[in-house]
């Protein structure tokens, strides 16, 4: 079997960012659900979890606000950097692993049937 093993190097917040645009795993604290039916910030679990958005200096949502310094998610969630008053925010950043066996995070056309036999191992043709 092709070596598939990636290593992951994070990146405080606090200490840098990623390029604009790039896409990244980043880790995100907060607490679940953020507010009780009372108002309480204090309810629910603390979690830090691992999701992929990507970062940009300004992000101009569907009702036109402008949002600057922050990583947004396919679903156009926006968070931003570490702020220990927020409901949730990102704490790290990492790059993402590239595709299995490979040195690139994408492949089109005719790359992507060479690199998946090479990465499970499948003789060509089989």
């Amino acid at each position: 079997m092709a070596d598939l093993r990636a290593m992951v190097t994070w990146v405080d917040v606090r200490e840098g960012r990623p390029e604009i645009g790039m896409p990244v795993a980043v880790a995100i604290t907060g607490r679940y659900p953020a507010e009780d039916d009372d108002g309480d910030r204090a309810s629910g679990e603390a979690f830090w979890l691992v999701r992929t958005m990507y970062y940009t200096d300004w992000f101009r949502t569907e009702d036109g606000v402008t949002h600057h310094d922050c990583f947004v998610d396919s679903d156009e969630v926006i968070r931003f950097p570490y702020d220990p008053e927020s409901d949730d925010s990102v704490t790290h950043w990492a790059e993402l692993p590239t595709l299995p066996g490979t040195k690139t995070h994408f492949l089109g056309g005719d790359d992507v049937a060479p690199a998946l036999r090479h990465a499970w191992e499948v003789p060509a043709g089989a």
